[in-house]
This record gives C-alpha cells, structure tokens and sequence, in this order.
C-alpha cells in the first residue's frame, strides 16, 4: 500500500487512525485471496465482524508517498471472536513502523449480537 495525501496531518506524518484502515483494508485483501471467504460472504450469512477492541503500538512514523507492507494473521480464536495480529513495515527498508492487535467479535446482522463463530468459518481461518 502507499501512503496518499488524505493520510497525512498536520505534523507531515501519517495520521493514527489512518493506521487502523490500513489494517482493514489488508485483512478484507487476506480474507478474500488468502481464505477465499470474502466479507460478501459473511453478509449473505447475515454475519458481520464487530471491532471489540484494538491496541496500535507506533514505532515510527510514515510519510506521503511511501509504501509500506500490512502483515495480519489471527493469532487465536475464542467462542464469538478473534484476536487478529498485525504489523505494518515501511517498504523501502523493512523498518517496523507500527505493531499491534485487533479483537472481532461475529455478530449476527439482524440482531447486533454476539454470535458462535460457525464451524464453517473456523475451518477456512485455520489454514
């Protein structure tokens, strides 16, 4: 990914919370090419991911134009959820710009509520 001019702040760098969309952005890329289960196929389920919680630990920061590598994988699963891990290197020298994890909790749509993860879905996260 590259860092584009709506993702800067006022201090020259990459905003904070930009850092958080890029982490989605690169977890609906894995779930589609990697598990072949696109976020498409979660809604025909009447399913969706909740953001339960996240922690960003930044290590240093990115500037316009640069591209940088997402790394994300889901470090463990509990009844409802997961906690999805996920570093962000800046490309050009592999420096680790941001670290940290993501917890999501499956819903079902209609209803807003925590769910079971369905066993069909565990087996696709657990390549």
């Amino acid at each position: 990914m590259q860092v584009r001019p709506d993702d800067i702040d006022m201090y020259q760098h990459v905003h904070s919370s930009r850092y958080l969309d890029y982490v989605l952005a690169a977890r609906f890329d894995q779930m589609e090419r990697c598990y072949k289960v696109p976020i498409s196929e979660f809604q025909q389920h009447g399913l969706g991911w909740f953001l339960a919680g996240t922690q960003i630990n930044f290590k240093r920061p990115l500037g316009l134009g640069e591209y940088f590598i997402v790394r994300t994988w889901i470090e463990e699963f509990t009844r409802t959820g997961v906690r999805v891990q996920f570093q962000i290197d800046r490309k050009t020298d592999g420096k680790r710009c941001s670290d940290g994890w993501a917890e999501y909790v499956m819903v079902t749509v209609a209803t807003g509520r925590a769910t079971p993860i369905p066993a069909w879905v565990r087996a696709k996260y657990s390549l």
